[in-house]
């Protein structure tokens, strides 16, 4: 008997760059449930982030989310981008950086939330232990 081996709204695999971002929006859905006003945050993921320099102008980079001053020496791993107009205020988190720096799954997912933690607190202006008393233990 041939069918379908799985449900269709269950997928059978799930690409890396989907797994990340479930990563992120975990992380992000964790922080929320202490910080409220998060709810109104975008939470973004970007493959790399890009020197201003290297963007080739505005029109590649409309949003503001890639291309930023950075020394070029250290990789952002990510970036707090503050509200202007009518966008919202974005925390970008760049999936590549955050692969190459993380072993496995967990230590992937521990260097995200991480991230999102030190983004969020660069948002809040406050330190990322008062954002995740948790921030920094293994």
């Amino acid at each position: 008997m041939r069918g379908p081996v799985a449900p269709p709204q269950v997928p059978l695999s799930v690409s890396r760059g989907e797994a990340f971002v479930d990563l992120v929006h975990d992380s992000a859905e964790r922080l929320e449930r202490r910080w409220p006003q998060l709810a109104s945050v975008d939470f973004v993921v970007r493959e790399v982030p890009v020197a201003r320099s290297d963007a080739g102008g505005a029109l590649s980079d409309p949003d503001g989310l890639d291309a930023f001053d950075f020394d070029g020496e250290s990789v952002p791993l990510g970036r707090y981008v503050a509200a202007r107009g009518d966008a919202p205020d974005r925390i970008v988190i760049y999936r590549r950086p955050v692969e190459i720096r993380a072993k496995g799954r967990e230590e992937r997912a521990l260097l995200v939330h991480e991230v999102v933690v030190e983004q969020v607190a660069e948002l809040l202006g406050l330190a990322p232990e008062s954002v995740d008393p948790r921030y920094g233990q293994d």
